[in-house]
């Protein structure tokens, strides 16, 4: 079985500017590489799952989402990085494009695009990790084992105030993805 890190990718990787997709726009968060790099040499899958309601909403389409996902990847490989995949849900039930304009089962906090990666990358959920912005971006740590952290300002003050009182019994708190090498350490 293998390893993985779960990351958001707007508030995580890379600054979250409202409904990212053009790579004129894109900005790395201060030591995410660094941060990915670790995570990589740790021995861990990197898989960016993400939700991007800007598609229902007809902001952007699939492929300008797909085509700064190509871009991201690529500038990663710059210093040797890979992301493995990146699941993303383009649904939001009040959506202006009707074919997105669904209640689906992949929209975090729902778990179904970690439950795909579990699947096709085989991986042992006690093992891997989940970070994000937001809470949701760690759905699945509350229905296993997997852990989670909470980087940032994106969650609100009380949320993030329950995780450092460990009112969340597996999910710690970290102020960039940066720190969260030092809780993997």
């Amino acid at each position: 079985m293998n390893k993985a890190v779960f990351l958001d990718r707007d508030g995580t990787i890379n600054f979250d500017k409202e409904y990212l997709f053009r790579k004129e726009d894109f900005e790395w968060l201060p030591g995410a590489i660094e941060a990915l790099k670790y995570f990589q040499e740790c021995g861990y899958k990197l898989i960016i799952i993400t939700n991007q309601s800007g598609i229902a909403r007809g902001y952007y389409t699939e492929k300008d989402f797909n085509e700064l996902s190509l871009w991201m990847s690529r500038e990663l490989n710059k210093y040797g990085i890979t992301i493995d995949k990146i699941y993303f849900c383009p649904h939001y039930p009040q959506g202006s494009v009707s074919e997105y304009a669904v209640e689906c089962e992949c929209r975090k906090p729902k778990t179904l695009l970690f439950q795909r990666a579990v699947k096709e990358f085989d991986l042992d959920l006690e093992e891997c990790v989940a970070i994000g912005d937001r809470l949701r971006d760690c759905a699945i740590c509350f229905q296993s084992k997997c852990l989670g952290i909470l980087i940032g300002t994106n969650e609100s003050k009380q949320t993030i105030k329950a995780v450092m009182e460990g009112e969340f019994q597996n999910i710690r708190y970290a102020e960039t993805l940066l720190d969260c090498v030092k809780i993997l350490k």
